[in-house]
């Protein structure tokens, strides 16, 4: 099977994403935003997930998992148990006036446990996607299958770097974008997406590859948004430049490590 990059991150919070689990994330931004929970209400992302049988977890374990949550970038972790139909615990009394709308959106069951994270939408994903991993194990959740494997593709092209106010390669500034992107290299520089895959293994990497760039205007439009000017990518880059100018072929690969097999 193969899996968007940005499915990937949305449902499961990693490029990585672990099948043999549920507990995939809900967007509840938009009912979030309804209630008059501060940290819900300005947040610019909302997501959760449902912990099934979580709600046994005790109040010192939930409040672990808090501070456990801090140590990915969030502020903390919200969560709440489903009894009877409304929410009871942790911020029950932010979101029971939201019950309905939230039970049906995430499809929460009773003696269940829904955990949240509110911020940026990176914090919200890395939170998110490492409690669902941390769950299954502490709850020793039984996988639904031996092997679980997903080729995970079209990976974002370049990513904003906040520091240099620049934008720069997700890979590297070798991998050609994909064909029906290259129109938006200078003006949507965001949504541009990559020839590039990972092949991953219940949640593991095993290796990963990418098509190259094989035209030199291409090569050079990319060296240009990255701020390589003609100048440093004929210093820099000239033998590959004017290999290009010979007619290079489409070319890629994938490598796997031997060590994440083992």
């Amino acid at each position: 099977p193969r899996m968007d990059y940005d499915e990937a991150m949305s449902r499961y919070g990693s490029d990585r994403p672990d099948l043999r689990f549920g507990m995939e994330l809900h967007d509840i931004t938009d009912i979030a935003h309804t209630t008059e929970f501060g940290v819900f209400k300005n947040a610019p992302m909302v997501k959760c997930i449902v912990i099934p049988g979580g709600s046994k977890l005790t109040r010192a374990q939930t409040d672990a998992l808090a501070e456990w949550a801090k140590g990915f970038g969030a502020k903390g972790l919200a969560v709440t148990k489903v009894a009877k139909g409304a929410f009871d615990t942790g911020v029950a009394k932010f979101v029971n006036p939201i019950a309905s709308a939230l039970l049906e959106r995430t499809g929460a069951q009773e003696g269940d446990l829904l955990a949240f994270a509110a911020d940026k939408p990176k914090i919200v994903h890395r939170v998110l996607g490492e409690l669902r991993l941390k769950m299954a194990r502490d709850l020793q959740l039984t996988p639904s299958t031996r092997f679980a494997w997903v080729w995970v593709v079209n990976f974002p092209a370049f990513e904003y770097d906040e520091e240099e106010r620049r934008y720069v390669s997700t890979h590297h500034p070798f991998t050609a974008p994909l064909d029906e992107d290259l129109d938006k290299l200078e003006t949507d520089t965001a949504s541009v997406r990559s020839q590039a895959y990972d092949l991953v293994l219940n949640g593991s990497e095993l290796g990963g590859g990418s098509i190259r760039i094989h035209r030199p205007d291409v090569q050079q439009r990319v060296f240009k948004l990255l701020g390589i000017d003609e100048e440093a990518a004929r210093a820099k880059f000239g033998f590959l430049l004017d290999a290009l100018r010979f007619g290079a072929p489409p070319h890629g690969g994938i490598a796997l490590g031997l060590d994440r097999i083992v």
